[in-house]
């Protein structure tokens, strides 16, 4: 294959960013005289313990709609399964391409790890490696000082949008579309949220036009946060919308509403973006918190004291608590939980089984559709009272069936055991008389667990171990 000795080829590496608009690396390959783009499947994404057919199945989704788009304005998408820098060499070898081009990623520990060695053989083979920030998340920060206006700033430039199409110069194989089977993958039974950039685009209209009205009142039950909350984070989490494009539709949106409850809601979620990168930037900042415990006092604290068998009993929704169990039970089902469950969940984990937050995380991450590691691990630490910092936050899962789900709608939904148990004892099913249980057809050891806990006296333990640890000199300094 020839070409012209002074033309630049550029590769734009895809990887959570799988769209067209406002997606600065595409733009800036339009200045080459030659451009690709490539979206790799990685063994080391697919085999790491956070990582779940649904993820997957989800991105190729989203990949699938992404080649059309490119293709449509001359870019082909070259799919490819191996590691990065198998296939990295191997385009070089095959394109001689000068420039990579991607966005920065704040990901796990194994995704920093292979940008260590993508940077490395840039190095190597003389190829210019140009990051794009794409969120507020600064590298290399030495202090959080000013961090606010900085977000703002970022969030505040310009769309980066194609104002032209590339002129194909490369013939190249694109490659198929890899399946869970040939990559080895079970086929998952989670309904999922639609994929695809067209798909993030008419969620963030919906929400922006009709479903923010309820926005802040919504956002704490599972039965309202459903439709009341955004549902743009597993569009975020892949990529398929910028945070960019979705601050300023925002702003937007407040600015020409005349309806002054839907601008409250929408300034209610126009906060929570600031918070997303707040919560990466903690990581970006500290990526140990993924592994190790923020505040060091609290090492050896539950590690030693892990029971394989409530933890199970937690994956399972089977812990005899029904807002917990049914809030598992949607997760699984579905991949997506709203906020305040998700914290419920983490605080039954950590306070009332006293189980350390790595294993519980690793679960979590794999259900979430929208996992986000820095926002996952810090809430993971924050919601477990290991930051040193955080006021303990402990839910009562009988409290939080009684506020979120008064009627009961939610618990008889996902934990089919109890639909027939009176509304009164259904918070705390195991409180019905024998004759009440097998009127509900329900009896408790039998049809439905018991609880795995004392509720209340786990708690009670939970904050006299967490209080007196917090009293001890090396958890003050």
């Amino acid at each position: 294959m020839s070409f012209h000795p002074f033309s630049t080829r550029a590769v734009v590496w895809f990887k959570r960013d799988l769209r067209v608009h406002d997606h600065a690396p595409l733009v800036a390959a339009l200045s080459h005289t030659d451009a690709i783009g490539l979206f790799v499947v990685e063994p080391e994404w697919l085999n790491s313990p956070e990582c779940d057919a649904s993820h997957v199945d989800f991105a190729l989704a989203c990949v699938a709609e992404l080649r059309e788009a490119l293709a449509a304005r001359g870019l082909p998408l070259v799919v490819r399964v191996g590691t990065m820098l198998e296939v990295l060499t191997q385009l070089h070898n095959e394109l001689a391409f000068t420039h990579l081009l991607s966005h920065e990623e704040t990901g796990t520990g194994w995704s920093y790890t292979r940008d260590v060695a993508v940077g490395r053989w840039c190095r190597g083979q003389q190829v210019v490696w140009q990051e794009f920030t794409q969120t507020g998340v600064v590298r290399r920060m030495r202090s959080r000082s000013g961090w606010a206006g900085r977000w703002q700033a970022r969030m505040e430039t310009p769309l980066q949008l194609l104002h032209a199409e590339f002129t194909p110069a490369t013939s190249i194989a694109q490659g198929d579309l890899p399946t869970l089977g040939s990559l080895g993958l079970q086929a998952h039974h989670k309904t999922l949220q639609p994929a695809g950039e067209r798909a993030a685009r008419r969620t963030l209209k919906s929400f922006l036009q009709e479903r923010a009205y309820d926005y802040r009142k919504a956002l704490s039950s599972p039965l309202s946060a459903s439709e009341g909350c955004s549902r743009l984070s597993p569009h975020l989490a892949f990529g398929t919308l910028s945070l960019r494009t979705v601050h300023q539709a925002t702003e937007v949106a407040i600015a020409n509403t005349p309806d002054r409850t839907m601008a409250y809601g929408l300034r209610g979620f126009a906060g929570r973006l600031r918070w997303h990168c707040h919560f990466m930037q903690k990581l970006e900042d500290e990526p140990d918190i993924e592994f190790h415990n923020f505040a060091r006092a609290c090492d050896g604290l539950r590690e030693e004291a892990f029971n394989p068998d409530h933890f199970a009993a937690w994956c399972e929704g089977r812990t005899g608590y029904p807002m917990v169990d049914a809030c598992m039970r949607s997760l699984r089902a579905t991949g997506w939980l709203n906020f305040r469950m998700r914290a419920m969940l983490v605080s039954f984990a950590s306070y009332q089984l006293w189980l350390h937050w790595r294993e519980p995380g690793l679960f979590l991450a794999r259900q979430f559709l929208d996992f986000e590691p820095g926002i996952h691990w810090s809430q993971m630490q924050m919601q477990s009272g290991t930051t040193g910092i955080n006021t303990l936050r402990m839910y009562s899962p009988t409290k939080q069936a009684q506020d979120q789900d008064p009627q009961g709608v939610f618990i008889r939904r996902w934990v089919s055991e109890l639909s027939k148990v009176p509304l009164p004892y259904l918070a705390e099913p195991w409180k019905m008389d024998i004759s009440v249980q097998r009127m509900a057809g329900c009896l408790i050891g039998h049809d439905y667990p018991a609880p795995v806990v004392d509720d209340k006296a786990a708690m009670k333990a939970a904050k006299d171990r967490l209080y007196g640890l917090r009293e001890t000199k090396q958890a003050r300094a």
